[in-house]
């Protein structure tokens, strides 16, 4: 199985990837302390709730990192194997833990710094692997193949 060199655009992709979901969970999180408490036993405060949120500056800022987040995911996804983008998604574990206890100053508990290693360890083990996977080459594009199975059934 021939390895894949990543180029740097690619590398900046994964950054991406890797950078915008924690920032962008990281800035929800902080918005919405100051919020009160949204819940389902009053749905008709539900909507307005949540539109209230979604003009809050810190909100407003995280939904953008995460749709900054989307986009390169997808464009991630283009490339390379989910088995090998997913975890980059992984490490954000990471950032939003020193995100978490160093500016949302929440406790993290040993148990949790024992998971997050774990996790960074695993992370580095999928990291070694090829972006993309070897496949044979389809003869047929897609389309074609499922009229042929389609006439072949009939």
């Amino acid at each position: 199985m021939a390895h894949h060199t990543l180029s740097p655009r690619q590398y900046l992709i994964l950054g991406l990837v890797a950078v915008c979901a924690p920032l962008g969970d990281t800035c929800l999180s902080r918005g919405m302390i100051v919020m009160p408490a949204i819940t389902l036993a009053h749905p008709a405060s539900l909507l307005p709730s949540l539109i209230a949120a979604v003009f809050t500056p810190w909100v407003a800022i995280g939904i953008v990192l995460l749709i900054g987040f989307f986009a390169s995911y997808l464009t991630a996804l283009s490339w390379a194997d989910l088995t090998f983008v997913l975890p980059a998604t992984a490490f954000g574990n990471v950032i939003v833990a020193l995100l978490s206890r160093y500016w949302l100053q929440e406790p993290i508990s040993l148990e949790r710094w024992a998971g997050i290693a774990l996790i960074t360890i695993g992370v580095s083990f999928v990291a070694q692997g090829p972006s993309l996977t070897e496949r044979p080459p389809s003869p047929l594009p897609l389309e074609a193949e499922s009229a042929v199975e389609q006439e072949t059934v009939r």
